[in-house]
């Protein structure tokens, strides 16, 4: 009898149809393709693209680097471009100049960032080979073994990508790197210098005057006399103090930043309305009381919460409000907080009257006005 069987060696095996490999030439086809291929993975689940595809890809991609470094050196230029002038005012400050640095700034650090995304994709898609993988589901951790040989797996797949065969794809996307490396770095620049007492001072001053907001006149005492419970929002008029007429522009010399800080509510408060802490001492043996004149009393408008303009007043109730989130102060006890989110008094200006009876300044104000900042501390 004739032994169908397939091995010699008497095990049973499946049937071959006649004209097709061998089982075994397959596999040792298969191994010897994997054992030539140099990739992360088999070269039965690698797709490459052909050589010349992937040299116009490093062209394109190398192209884009490289006008993303100059997007990059762009915008570290566009970012000095603009000094300080003379008396140390930044240039910025000038809305036309500071719409020029904002296009500057924001196209440069545009064009940088595109042409590192396109140079990207044009590597991803026309350099770097495709894989179809598929891998059983393992259990968790992997061993030993797979561990060890991560490291050579990493590095076959980086060869593969192209980041090692490839010089100028490589130089060019580390030369688009690094302006923006270098950019948070010279950004550190406008964290300085520290800021000091700047913010705790205001260019109130002894004997300075006061102009009614948006308006060159000048207040004096009798202004609010016929005003029982009245209001008026005040700014400093830096020249005028010691009998001088000032500037008279209604405070449009002052920057927006001492504006910010300086303007003051004046309220006319019955002197019969005030509450007992206005009698606390609050700097040696000066009360409240001591820094209002005839009822006069004068508060910052910048709300300490956030620094919204606490611009609302209720005659009866003599209750300051902030519009923005509600922070609601009692100017007939120390502009103390009754309501909202603010932790801390508007803070008082101490006022007088000079020879002429305008409403002045006797000092600046005991206590940073506006919103608590990172080293405020009340005495």
């Amino acid at each position: 009898m004739t032994d169908n069987s397939n091995d010699k060696n008497g095990a049973e095996g499946p049937e071959r149809v006649l004209g097709t490999p061998t089982e075994s030439s397959e596999e040792r086809a298969v191994a010897a393709a994997d054992a030539a291929h140099e990739g992360p993975y088999p070269a039965s689940e690698t797709h490459a693209h052909p050589e010349e595809q992937q040299r116009r890809g490093e062209r394109i991609a190398a192209v884009w680097f490289v006008l993303a470094f100059l997007g990059g050196v762009g915008f570290l230029v566009s970012y000095f471009l603009f000094p300080p002038n003379a008396q140390g005012a930044p240039a910025i400050a000038d809305p036309q100049i500071g719409q020029y640095s904002n296009m500057l700034l924001g196209g440069s650090l545009t064009l940088a960032m595109f042409g590192i995304g396109a140079g990207m994709t044009v590597w991803a898609r026309n350099v770097m080979p495709h894989y179809e993988v598929s891998s059983p589901y393992d259990e968790l951790p992997s061993s030993e073994e797979e561990k060890g040989s991560f490291g050579a797996f990493f590095m076959r797949g980086a060869d593969e990508s192209g980041i090692t065969k490839r010089p100028l794809m490589r130089r060019t996307l580390i030369a688009a790197m690094l302006p923006l490396g270098l950019a948070p770095i010279v950004l550190l620049r406008d964290t300085g210098p520290l800021p000091g007492d700047k913010l705790k001072n205001t260019v109130w001053a002894d004997g300075m005057r006061m102009v009614v907001e948006g308006t060159d006149r000048q207040i004096k005492a009798e202004d609010l006399e016929n005003a029982p419970n009245g209001m008026i929002s005040a700014l400093p008029d830096p020249g005028g103090h010691g009998g001088e007429e000032g500037h008279g522009d209604g405070g449009h010399h002052l920057s927006l930043n001492e504006k910010a800080k300086s303007v003051i509510l004046l309220i006319k408060i019955p002197e019969a309305d005030y509450k007992p802490g206005m009698n606390e001492n609050v700097e040696g043996d000066q009360s409240r009381l001591n820094w209002t004149y005839d009822g006069i009393v004068a508060y910052s408008k910048i709300c300490t919460h956030v620094g919204c303009p606490a611009a609302l007043y209720e005659r009866t109730t003599h209750r300051i409000l902030c519009p923005c989130h509600q922070s609601t102060f009692d100017a007939a006890d120390g502009a103390k907080v009754v309501f909202g989110p603010a932790h801390r008094p508007l803070p008082q200006l101490p006022i007088g009257v000079d020879d002429e009876g305008y409403l002045i300044a006797t000092g600046d104000f005991p206590e940073a006005p506006g919103p608590t900042f990172w080293d405020y501390a009340k005495d």
